[in-house]
């Protein structure tokens, strides 16, 4: 008798990659049930699959209105897939950060010991309780900020003012941009009591868990900070303030966004929508109504996304930062790459440009696929995709009406975007040969 042992997923990334798929199925039929939904009868099949795609992959991206469509039952199936995609992305990425190093030479280890001075990374354990202490944590400290505006500021009940306080504390600390209202937060543009919280949230998930927890022991002594965490904070803080102030610049004088609010509102209005592509979907302001100008700059900031080991999509600010090391050294003529005087390896830098090239590629033949079966123009589709692809969840309002097939090509973008970039640095990080011997050497022309 010949006993067939049961298929085991032998890489971390299949494990992730089944485990989402599997709470996107559980979600799509929770909220095809009646009472998910508001009126007579259930949810469509495709509505049901876009809305627990774009929750459980922290996107935001959405076919029908969330406050109005969905019943408080729909609501909290949301919320809960939303919690459940962020906790498990940055569990999942942090537990291969924990894993990648263990793969390093003892001496390494002991190295990169003593300089982090992290032993509590150590075991899955902590990485686990870690990562839900301070996603619990920075949620409530969020909703009751939230909620106490809603309650004393717009006169909310408190059982209301509660919820709407925890929805949207949870949506923003997981990159995911679901809102309760038709038109996202445009009704709160002047509140700096609602959008600063919010934002607040947004780069505190955005920066990963790795960078919270050595912020929190260390962030008196940046020179004892590990690489990651320097590149991730001087990286982020350089693509919030600019994509900030490009936002501000760009849409000062427009008045179907920033030009009706006076100078504050335009301050604070242009923050908040620069902070929102790293990569939540809150909006401020309509953004259907912005220049293409500033589409194609929240295209890049997009495109680039948030820290690995946290919520935000995109190929992420260390991937970018990579690259940039790395163009820096050839303009320079030098023969290593060198970041805050360390060495980078070799490998790194060819798994930044393959993380780059193959989402480059999903974007552009996603884009060239919109393009040949609708009659969107290059601007609104091109954003359309990159924030499907890097669970953005901003949208200039072209998504409800995308008919069945082009939705069905969104939502594999949030899948491919949320999972794609960490499954390929996953691979390529834990996939190492070792040749006994080296080709021959020769250049090709470049340029």
């Amino acid at each position: 008798m010949v006993i067939r042992s049961r298929p085991q997923l032998r890489h971390p990334a299949q494990v992730v990659v089944v485990g989402f798929a599997g709470a996107i199925a559980v979600g799509t039929g929770l909220l095809m049930l009646p009472v998910a939904k508001a009126g007579s009868g259930g949810a469509g099949l495709l509505d049901a699959l876009f809305t627990s795609v774009s929750a459980v992959c922290v996107t935001g991206l959405v076919v029908v209105d969330t406050a109005t469509f969905w019943t408080p039952f729909g609501q909290v199936v949301i919320l809960g897939l939303i919690q459940l995609g962020g906790l498990g992305i940055m569990t999942f990425a942090s537990m291969l950060g924990l894993l990648i190093s263990r793969r390093m030479g003892l001496r390494a280890r002991l190295t990169a010991a003593a300089e982090t001075k992290t032993p509590g990374l150590g075991d899955v354990r902590s990485v686990v309780l870690g990562v839900v202490k301070v996603s619990l944590l920075l949620e409530a400290i969020t909703a009751l900020a939230l909620a106490l505006r809603f309650g004393q500021g717009y006169g909310m009940s408190v059982p209301r003012a509660l919820w709407q306080g925890v929805f949207h504390a949870v949506s923003a600390f997981n990159n995911a941009g679901f809102a309760l209202y038709p038109d996202s937060l445009v009704g709160f543009v002047g509140d700096p009591w609602v959008c600063l919280p919010i934002a607040a949230a947004v780069v505190a998930g955005g920066l990963g868990f790795p960078v919270l927890f050595e912020l929190r022991r260390r962030w008196r002594r940046p020179a004892a900070w590990s690489l990651h965490t320097k590149i991730v904070v001087w990286a982020s803080g350089i693509f919030l303030l600019g994509g900030s102030a490009f936002v501000t610049a760009v849409e000062w004088a427009n008045p179907a966004t920033l030009g009706a609010l006076d100078v504050p509102g335009k301050l604070l209005a242009g923050f908040f929508q620069g902070v929102m592509p790293r990569t939540a979907g809150f909006n401020s302001i309509d953004i259907g109504q912005m220049n293409p100008a500033s589409w194609l700059g929240m295209d890049v900031l997009m495109f680039v996304g948030g820290a690995s080991a946290g919520t935000a999509g995109g190929i992420k600010v260390t991937t970018f930062a990579v690259l940039f090391f790395v163009l820096y050294a050839e303009v320079r003529g030098e023969g290593a790459v060198n970041i805050f005087h360390r060495r980078l390896p070799g490998e790194v830098q060819r798994q930044a440009l393959t993380v780059v090239l193959l989402s480059v590629a999903a974007v552009v033949g996603s884009t060239v696929a919109f393009m040949v079966f609708t009659d969107f123009d290059l601007d609104r589709t091109l954003f359309e995709v990159v924030s499907a692809f890097a669970t953005v969840g901003l949208s200039t309002g072209i998504t409800a009406d995308l008919p069945g097939t082009e939705r069905i090509l969104l939502i594999a973008l949030m899948f491919i975007g949320r999972l794609g970039p960490i499954t390929v640095a996953s691979a390529l990080a834990l996939r190492q040969r070792v040749r006994m011997y080296d080709l021959p050497e020769e250049r090709p022309v470049i340029g």
